[in-house]
């Protein structure tokens, strides 16, 4: 039995093991997340994202993010509204599209844009691309983040979701050593229901959490 490091249960089981690390899953919020033993020191971490090479020129990765930008800002009407884009990385991008809709954008990321002073206030929505599986201590993000959404605002997240255990073994996503927590459906249900929020599942990988208090 592991400690769940997104909802605290002392609940989570063995789930897989590859040549590289142990998964456990949570019986209670099924998150399935990754042995701790085996997490990346933060100079090995970022290591792996100075690699990366997303830029707000590139068209295919605009297109990429635009999967969640267009129902969000679908959501979030036209009056004037602000946002966070939390996990930007190296080459922030969604900000900036977001803010050529005519929306006030903050970024924060802890390796590439660490200001704190931005988690210190609440925002229309907050958006998390790509960096939501990235999380050692989700619990702690996750309040964070939606503790930054006013209520009727909206959290705009994009991850790829776990579905079973047979799936998991053939899945290209666990296998990125950065990779260490993995949301289902099942597990932002649990998550809604807790902290009372509306969820949406948009696509196969797009979720949007609207805050209802």
């Amino acid at each position: 039995m592991q400690l769940c490091p997104l909802c605290s249960s002392q609940s989570a089981d063995a789930f897989h093991q590859d040549k590289r690390r142990v998964y456990f899953r949570c019986q209670a919020c099924a998150l399935i997340f990754a042995d701790p033993e085996a997490l990346l020191s933060p100079e090995d971490e970022k290591a792996v994202y100075d690699q990366h090479e997303n830029n707000p020129d590139d068209q295919g990765y605009r297109g990429f993010l635009n999967r969640l930008a267009q129902p969000l800002v679908e959501r979030l009407g036209a009056s004037p509204c602000s946002g966070l884009d939390f996990g930007s990385g190296p080459g922030p991008t969604l900000s900036v599209m977001l803010a050529e809709m005519g929306y006030n954008m903050a970024i924060y990321d802890p390796y590439f844009a660490d200001v704190s002073a931005v988690l210190d206030r609440q925002y229309d929505f907050v958006t998390c691309t790509e960096a939501i599986e990235h999380f050692y201590t989700p619990a702690k993000e996750w309040r964070l983040l939606t503790d930054m959404v006013k209520p009727g605002g909206w959290l705009g997240i994009m991850t790829k979701l776990a579905t079973d255990a047979d799936a998991f073994v053939q899945w290209h996503y666990k296998n990125d050593p950065t990779h260490v927590s993995f949301f289902s459906r099942e597990t932002f249900r649990y998550l809604a229901k807790r902290d009372g929020l509306k969820v949406e599942f948009v696509g196969n990988d797009v979720i949007l959490l609207r805050k209802t208090q």
